[in-house]
């Protein structure tokens, strides 16, 4: 269920990023504003014949309504222990070489990055599924929370996924009744 904030409201933010690397995984919760070159140069990999680079920006509308812009929040030492999780099942299952996942958290105004992600595989195939699938596992499983806010009213919280205003989302992602 979404509840609504006034339009002063301010989230509390990370001042530092939360980063978590190893040699094939590189995940990061961040205040400042995204990199999708330092991304794509992480991924990179002579062993790759492939990268893909999905950037997440916030749009200036949903359902009609005109946004004003976005706020990040989330529970951090949550959140980068799941995408470290999410990243090592995409490796796995793709059979990929490298993933980032490079999350914003705090004010992301419109036309701004808010998710980047890149991936490197053997072959295209396995880059496409495997990024698509990392964004819907983001979006679906890390603790990650968004402030919707419209022009000329207030700001409606909800989880990190498309959504309609005010419906419960099950587990499943789907909406309830």
């Amino acid at each position: 269920m979404a509840t609504t904030e006034p339009s002063s409201y301010a989230a509390d933010i990370l001042s530092e990023p939360i980063v978590k690397t190893t040699e094939t995984i590189h995940v990061e919760l961040t205040p400042h504003d995204l990199d999708s070159l330092a991304a794509t140069r992480f991924v990179r990999s002579p062993s790759a014949g492939a990268t893909v680079l999905f950037i997440g920006t916030t749009r200036d509308s949903f359902n009609g309504l005109p946004v004003s812009s976005l706020a990040y929040t989330s529970y951090p030492p949550l959140a980068i222990n799941t995408l470290s999780t999410i990243a090592q099942a995409i490796l796995t299952k793709h059979q990929c070489t490298k993933i980032a996942i490079v999350h914003k958290l705090g004010e992301c105004p419109i036309g701004e990055e808010s998710i980047v992600i890149a991936v490197s595989a053997p072959h295209r195939q396995a880059a496409w599924r495997a990024g698509e699938e990392a964004l819907e596992e983001t979006k679906a499983k890390a603790e990650i929370w968004k402030l919707e806010r419209f022009e000329g009213g207030d700001g409606v919280w909800r989880a990190n996924r498309d959504g309609v205003m005010g419906v419960k989302i099950d587990e499943g992602g789907k909406k309830g009744e």
